[in-house]
């Protein structure tokens, strides 16, 4: 990319530090209250992945990282695993997007798709819309407990 390897050094550093969005854990807590299993696709590495997922303070029954899925995001794959792990089919799952990308990748595996786009990202084209594309988690909670 470019930028000094002191960069990528000090953000792997302070990782653990790391905050989730504010509304992310009680919305999660709540779904997870219901009897949602909660899983996580990420970019991450498995170190990574494992200290970000430690952050939100939560059982999370499913950590898929590309690392471990042998992918990047939007390839298929790691959905793939994620829904394997989970024991579920894709229509009866709902990916919390947090990347305009993610809508490629979760297209390809049928996995109706809720974009959490706090920044305003622009959609890649081609790729069919989400269920819903939010600013915000707030709607999130009646959308999943409506269809659990």
């Amino acid at each position: 990319m470019g930028l000094p390897r002191r960069l990528a050094a000090g953000l792997d550093a302070r990782y653990v530090e790391l905050q989730p969005w504010p509304d992310v854990r009680e919305t999660l807590s709540a779904i997870a209250a219901a009897g949602v299993p909660l899983g996580v696709v990420t970019n991450c590495s498995e170190r990574l992945g494992r200290i970000a997922v430690g952050r939100l303070g939560l059982d999370v029954a499913v950590v898929v990282t590309a690392e471990r899925a042998g992918f990047y995001k939007p390839h298929p794959r790691p959905y793939r695993l994620a829904l394997e792990e989970l024991k579920v089919d894709p229509e009866h799952c709902l990916f919390v997007a947090g990347s305009a990308y993610d809508l490629a990748g979760t297209a390809t595996v049928g996995l109706p798709t809720y974009w959490h786009d706090r920044i305003g990202m622009t959609a890649p084209g081609g790729v069919p819309a989400p269920l819903a594309h939010e600013r915000s988690l707030d709607p999130l909670l009646p959308r999943v407990l409506n269809r659990h």
